[in-house]
């Protein structure tokens, strides 16, 4: 494998908020492995707070849950990486105690936004019934102990035992209902944190080609190798997830899916109107 060197010292650092899941592991391949970080600065934390850094200004890059961009202006989606499905994704899971048209009462995991108004979405067009959300931490014995039914993300959803409760994969749900892949997360930059430093850097590029480091069999194996005991899963279970269940490319079909997911979350009363997509390339010029 072969990492392009590309180091531009006069130019201030980026900085990255990064989520700490392994489904993000194969995004930051060269940021880890790699020289890429050598260009920015790098933090990790949950889905929200990703969307939270950026919209505060603490951080100029982030891997942010879609819903965010209905929220925070002025965003750059970089072209080409995302964190999608176009089949069931196995990591995010409405989990109950109930049959579906029994619950009344569902915990919403805090951590991500996109997956709560997906719920909500998902309850509100197709499922029917309007229960109450709440918002907790994404513990399955209290949500359960408290609500009917709970959402988790992540690794918490991946390490549940499927045979103990009725569990919903809402990505597998939602293309059921509209035939579209779904999005779940993309990286995005400030607007501003790009002035003077888009003709040095090649920002697309470097996430893109980090993607595809992080998902070759030899950097798939080595993930599998580090994530599965932190995981209690093994490392064929690890892989499959990454290279089956998980599609990292924003493309045209993600687009669509995207696209009319804001739309129906809008309509839903489950996320405020969004800005039209806008993509880095497509917006060259607010940066020069």
């Amino acid at each position: 494998m072969e990492f392009v060197r590309i180091k531009f010292p006069d130019m201030e650092r980026l900085r990255i908020s990064a989520i700490s899941y392994l489904n993000t592991a194969p995004l930051m391949w060269d940021f880890e492995r790699g020289n890429a970080g050598e260009n920015f600065e790098i933090s990790y934390t949950i889905p929200s707070q990703c969307a939270a850094q950026l919209k505060a200004g603490t951080a100029d890059i982030g891997i942010i849950p879609v819903a965010a961009y209905a929220v925070i202006p002025d965003l750059l989606i970089l072209p080409g990486v995302a964190i999608a499905s176009r089949k069931a994704v196995r990591s995010i899971l409405l989990v109950s105690k109930v049959p579906r048209e029994r619950i009344r009462r569902v915990a919403l995991d805090a951590s991500s936004m996109t997956s709560a108004a997906l719920t909500k979405v998902l309850f509100r067009k197709w499922w029917g019934g309007l229960p109450e959300f709440v918002d907790m931490a994404p513990d399955v014995e209290q949500m359960l102990g408290q609500h009917d039914a709970g959402l988790l993300i992540g690794d918490p959803a991946l390490r549940i035992d499927r045979s103990r409760y009725f569990t919903y994969d809402l990505a597998e749900e939602w293309i059921g209902f509209t035939g579209k892949p779904f999005v779940f997360a993309f990286w995005a930059v400030r607007q501003e944190a790009l002035r003077g430093v888009w003709s040095e850097l090649d920002l697309a590029g470097i996430f893109q080609r980090s993607r595809d480091h992080g998902l070759q069999p030899e950097s798939l194996a080595q993930i599998a190798r580090q994530w599965a005991p932190r995981l209690g899963l093994s490392e064929l279970q690890v892989r499959e997830y990454l290279s089956e269940n998980i599609h990292y490319h924003l493309d045209a079909p993600c687009l669509e899916g995207l696209q009319l997911f804001l739309h129906y979350a809008h309509e839903c009363e489950a996320l405020p109107a969004a800005p039209t997509l806008n993509l880095l390339g497509i917006a060259k010029a607010v940066a020069t």
